[in-house]
């Protein structure tokens, strides 16, 4: 009877499956670690336009609130710089405790929204998060500037040629 050869006939041939499974094993392992730097970036760039989504809308937010109470948005009850925290008004406007003047509105709505900024305090939505609101009047309108601005380093220490890590949104548009 004739004998076809086999592999396992072979005395050189014993070890080559071994020898396929670890070079298929480092391809896996090098695949797979470009994986895990691709979900590192996709997440940090999530967290980046998490946080510029975040504070767009905080900046329309203070904007719908000046529109709603115009008067004191022309008379620049709504201004605030930077470096201006959230300064607690006289009147929260909170449960039973109405605001009855609309200045006291407008303190209490840049009270809340600086409050909403910064998350480091604890009850904002952005890192060092920032504000500012300049009112311009330009007969017959008025120009308001919304500047919004955080810390964004968790992103742009994984896109460093991104720019810096300090972001703005800027709104600008009329009463």
């Amino acid at each position: 009877m004739f004998k076809h050869p086999t592999q396992h006939d072979s005395p050189r041939a014993r070890g080559f499956t071994l020898v396929e499974v670890l070079v298929s094993l480092v391809i896996l392992s090098i695949g797979l670690l470009g994986v895990a730097k691709l979900m590192l970036f996709s997440s940090h760039a999530n967290d980046s336009a998490y946080l510029r989504s975040q504070a767009t809308a905080l900046a329309y937010e203070i904007l719908d609130n000046m529109r709603a109470n115009k008067t004191e948005a022309i008379a620049h009850t709504y201004d605030t710089t930077f470096a201006a925290g959230p300064v607690a008004p006289g009147n929260l406007c909170e449960g039973l405790n109405v605001c009855t003047t609309s200045p006291q509105l407008a303190l209490y709505d840049v009270y809340r929204w600086k409050q909403r900024l910064n998350a480091t305090a604890g009850t904002g939505a952005l890192p060092n998060g920032q504000g500012f609101v300049q009112t311009v009047l330009t007969a017959p309108q008025t120009a308001v500037t919304i500047k919004v601005q955080w810390d964004d380093s968790a992103a742009q220490s994984v896109f460093p040629l991104s720019g810096a890590a300090q972001q703005v949104v800027v709104l600008e548009t009329l009463l």
